[in-house]
Parts: C-alpha cells; structure tokens; sequence
C-alpha cells in the first residue's frame, strides 16, 4: 500500500491540519505503515467468529427497579431558586 501527497493532504482537509511541507514526507510514511500494518489483518480467518459488540461477554448492570419513598414536594423545592406552582421553574432556552 503506497500512501500518496494527495491521500494525506485529503486526511489533513477533513482532519482540520495544517501539516508543514517539510513534514509531509515523514506524515507520509507514518501513514503508510499504519496501513500497511492494518492490512496484515485481512489475512486473519474469521471464517468461524460470531460478530460482536463487545469483547468480553455483557450481562444486565441495571439494578432492580423498585419503588421506594422518596422526597416530599416541598421538601426537592426547597431549595430551588426558582419554583411556580409546585414545579421548578428554569430559564428559557428556546426561542418561539
């Protein structure tokens, strides 16, 4: 896989870089052996593994959902800078 002055300055466009012309060359074989090395892993056979999201087996974290008591309206407004009629009240951040 050869990298090309093109292919880099596309990246360093979609990127937002400012690469310097004295550091092209360099950026350019960096890049190449990246991919190069990437490439290596087409060869591996994954004839037999299952897709997955995840490497290590996921379980449920959620903890059971149980009612419990919990603050008195009065009580969660009570420190509220702002409250009306039984509800927080918050600045407007959309505009009609």
């Amino acid at each position: 896989m050869k990298v090309t002055k093109k292919d880099l300055e596309n990246v360093a466009v979609l990127s937002r870089l400012s690469i310097p012309e004295e550091e092209q060359d360099k950026y350019i074989g960096q890049m190449d052996a990246i991919l190069t090395y990437m490439d290596n892993l087409s060869a591996v056979d994954t004839e037999n593994v299952k897709p997955t999201t995840y490497a290590l087996p996921m379980s449920n974290v959620f903890r059971e959902d149980v009612v419990k008591p919990s603050l008195d309206r009065e009580a969660a407004l009570s420190n509220a800078p702002l409250k009306e009629n039984g509800y927080f009240k918050v600045p407007k951040v959309l505009e009609d």
